[in-house]
């Protein structure tokens, strides 16, 4: 099972990180609830707004910051998406 971690980057705002610990979202407080914003990066690292592993779910809201049900939304785009891939767990990055 996938597993997303969720840490605070500032009141209104977390950041969404995979299981390897890479930025592949952000949680923004948007209009009275949490909305998942992609994060993907280009061949030379460039930040890619909306992109990334988890495209498919970019603007997907939230009603709270429940860590469980985020896992299992975001999770699902293993699930749904075949073209989606879990991160490779190997230890180089």
């Amino acid at each position: 099972m996938n597993s997303w971690s969720v840490g605070a980057v500032h009141e209104g705002a977390c950041q969404v990180r995979n299981v390897r610990g890479d930025h592949v979202g952000n949680l923004k407080w948007i209009r009275g609830a949490w909305k998942f914003k992609a994060i993907g990066h280009d061949e030379v690292g460039a930040v890619v707004p909306g992109g990334g592993p988890l495209t498919d779910r970019h603007n997907t809201v939230f009603a709270s910051l429940d860590v469980e049900q985020i896992n299992k939304v975001l999770g699902s785009a293993f699930d749904a998406h075949p073209t989606v891939h879990e991160p490779n767990l190997s230890p180089e990055r």
